[in-house]
């Protein structure tokens, strides 16, 4: 949207906004009189559920968010946790799934730069991105299109900018066709004394915009694509000019001055400008420093001449920041941008007045004035009506699961697929960091000093998770299975967990079993973070993630960073040593519902897979002292079932198996668990593994034992090592034509 139909009978101002009558009334009773239209937009922007989180804020407010290695939690640009030695990390989140879809490469590039911005806001330098990906069948060509250019969006801007993505998924599924998921993770690193958070202080301090100019490009841009579904092809080009356009160059130099400004001292507050841009970084700032405004458009730098106030302060141009800082330390800010060849402008003065007032040079004229904490603080907050499914109690009933496959090898070799097409658009290995790269259960980055340099001598364990299977079934425990499929994950690397953040991306909450399955999700995730010990620092909804009247699937996805205590050799990864003995640890799923395998064939039906949480955090803490024992060869979780995880382990590793399954039951192979892993025992370490299991009272399962030319399951399947592979590695190249 670059400009709003004028208003009319028809059509109020509000409304082509986006406001709803109430919210506009509110306004009106805010100020005192009628709003005129740069006010109205500005409301609009940051009412919107992208920026207000107006359906979804109470119900995140559950979620247990404390702990003493937090240093600040969700609500800032990214959530900090101390890692020891003087280090804190910093991570984040977010969502770019309506640009995206409209324009996959600039879609997915631009949020790329919008996440690295909320990490290096508070002072944190990004050293990895994970990318979440999801996308509509294969077999449909505008679901291609849209996947070919997410991942060359992704690729080309953060291998532009130099920071490598180390991982994510890759799903293919008919509820995301034409409304794509594309959600970006980022981490950084920063010692602990330069964390600087987004407030305004100090009335004479100066607001200073600097970075690229202010166009027309993106204005409205995540505020309105993410407050509304998708219809036709025809109305979705009409949303194209609301696509930020990224500059992957311009951000590699902001991040080097913005890290510079910070290690200088030079800044009072800082914040990103991401959504509803200088509308929402500079009222939010002057909002959570109790402290008012003064801007002037005259002085903002503008990419093109001519445009009206509200495009200025709405537009959503990348590589943007807004600084506030003292008057005597503006000559070394303004340097250090010279240096960096980045723009910057001083926009405003801070004021001891609440109001956010934006004026006009020459002669000061007055073009908006507002109480500046009315545009963040005073959004409309819904309790939207829920509703449980229709039908959702005879489906869970159901118990008719497909029978047995008519050729089991050729079903488990349709379920495999290699990722690494997708990850070698990336260059995983910048800084030279990851000790386990994309592709494993999670990636493991080595922790030095972000200063120094200096090897701490441990790692950081990232992961990045979900299953929409699960949620679809049951929302609750799904996002609870969820949260527990990432503590596996980091696990097999020897990792315990240290903060989460998620991305929920549901449908339209105003339908009532949408918005049920939001409020269920964000409870089980509640639950499991609560009973697994593991504080939320941050997260994004997501919503009206809907096509042509059709919902997605609930798709919760998590981002888990842990701790590595001890990175003195690699992780032992997802791999089979020929002559190990093969042994499955943790409880033993038969039921076929929410598989992969089963959901395939049409049943989408029955109850979510079973989750016991402190029998699972046996299972993990099994694992993660395993692994740190040194005592596997090879480890991988389970939470696609056992067969895809044997055939996995194989084809990484050029190595076959011979395993037998309990009387011969396929459901044992496509059955899905997050609390169950495959462990390839190093030689001799046999005994170890069974007496470590039996004292912490998981189960430990013998399979059969590792080498050979074949995947062997006795009397249920015989494939070669070489036709696994094959099937598994041309997958995806072959379908996307390369």
């Amino acid at each position: 949207m670059v400009a709003p139909p004028p208003p009319s009978a028809a059509v109020p101002l509000h409304r082509a906004l986006g406001l709803t009558d109430d919210e506009a009334e509110s306004i009106e009773a805010i100020l005192g009189r009628s709003p005129n239209h740069l006010e109205l937009a500005m409301y609009s922007v940051m009412w919107s559920e992208h920026c207000s989180y107006k359906s979804s804020k109470q119900h995140l407010r559950t979620l247990p968010t404390e702990a003493a290695h937090v240093m600040v939690g969700p609500g800032e640009g990214a959530g900090v946790i101390d890692v020891g030695d003087g280090i804190a990390a910093a991570f984040r989140i977010e969502s770019h799934n309506h640009p995206s879809a409209i324009e996959p490469y600039e879609g997915a590039a631009t949020g790329v730069g919008g996440i690295l911005r909320d990490v290096f806001s508070v002072g944190a330098r990004p050293i990895a991105l994970m990318d979440p990906l999801r996308f509509g069948p294969l077999e449909d060509p505008r679901s291609r299109w849209i996947a070919e250019g997410v991942i060359a969006g992704v690729s080309g801007y953060g291998n532009s900018v130099g920071v490598p993505t180390v991982g994510g998924e890759t799903v293919f599924d008919p509820t995301y066709q034409d409304n794509p998921l594309v959600n970006v993770f980022c981490l950084g690193l920063l010692p602990k004394e330069r964390l600087v958070l987004a407030r305004a202080s100090g009335p004479g301090n100066l607001t200073v915009l600097f970075g690229s100019s202010t166009g027309r490009d993106g204005i409205g841009g995540a505020s309105v694509l993410a407050s509304a579904g998708f219809g036709d092809d025809a109305a979705d080009a009409d949303k194209r000019p609301s696509v930020q356009v990224g500059d992957p160059f311009e951000e590699k130099r902001l991040i080097e001055a913005c890290l510079e400004i910070l290690e200088g001292g030079l800044v009072v507050g800082i914040q990103d400008l991401g959504a509803a841009g200088i509308t929402g970084a500079a009222s939010e700032t002057a909002s959570k420093g109790g402290v008012g405004m003064d801007l002037h458009l005259s002085e903002v730098h503008v990419r093109e001449a001519g445009m009206e106030p509200f495009e200025i302060m709405t537009s959503e141009s990348q590589e943007r920041m807004l600084a506030i800082v003292e008057p005597a330390n503006l000559p070394a800010l303004l340097a250090i941008c010279e240096k960096w060849e980045i723009r910057a402008s001083v926009i405003g003065t801070v004021t001891g007045t609440g109001r956010f007032r934006i004026l006009d040079r020459p002669g000061g004229l007055v073009l908006g004035d507002l109480p500046a904490s009315s545009l963040d603080d005073d959004a409309p907050l819904y309790d939207r009506p829920r509703q449980e499914p229709q039908g959702r109690a005879a489906r869970l009933a159901d118990r008719d699961a497909p029978g047995a496959p008519a050729d089991l090898a050729a079903d488990l070799l349709g379920l495999l697929a290699d990722p690494a097409w997708v990850y070698r658009q990336y260059d995983h290995q910048l800084f030279l960091n990851t000790a386990e790269g994309p592709g494993g259960d999670a990636t493991v980055l080595r922790l030095k000093h972000p200063t120094t340099g200096v090897d701490t001598g441990r790692g950081l364990a990232l992961t990045c998770d979900g299953n929409h299977r699960w949620c679809a079934l049951d929302p609750r425990r799904g996002t609870a299975l969820v949260v527990a499929e990432a503590v596996m994950n980091l696990a097999c690397v020897g990792a315990r967990p240290l903060g989460l953040v998620n991305c929920l991306n549901f449908g339209n909450p105003e339908h009532p079993e949408v918005m049920w399955q939001l409020v269920e999700s964000i409870g089980g995730m509640g639950e499991a973070c609560r009973a697994l010990g593991i504080p939320v620092v941050g997260g994004n909804v997501s919503l009206y993630n809907e096509s042509r009247g059709r919902d997605i699937d609930p798709t919760p996805v998590v981002g888990l960073v842990g701790m590595v205590d001890r990175l003195d050799r690699p992780p032992p990864g997802v791999h089979l040593q020929a002559g190990a003995d093969l042994v499955a640890l943790g409880p033993e799923p038969r039921a076929l519902a929410g598989s992969r395998w089963a959901w395939e064939r049409g049943y989408q039906a029955g109850p979510a897979p079973a989750l016991d949480v402190p029998a699972h955090a046996a299972v993990a803490a099994l694992v993660r002292d395993l692994v740190m024992a040194g005592w596997l060869v090879g480890v991988h979780d389970t939470a696609d079932g056992l067969g895809v995880a044997l055939a996995e382990m194989a084809v990484r590793s050029g190595e076959g198996f011979s395993v037998t399954v309990p009387e011969c039951d396929y459901a044992w192979l496509f059955a899905e668990s997050a609390s169950r892993v495959v462990a390839c025992v190093a030689p001799g370490h046999g005994d170890d593994v069974r007496r470590a299991a039996a004292e912490a009272g998981v189960l430990a399962r013998p399979l059969g034992a590792a080498g050979g030319p074949n995947l062997v399951i006795d009397g249920l399947l015989e494939v070669s090592v070489v036709d696994a592979t094959a099937a598994w590695r041309d997958a995806l190249p072959s379908t996307l034509g390369h």
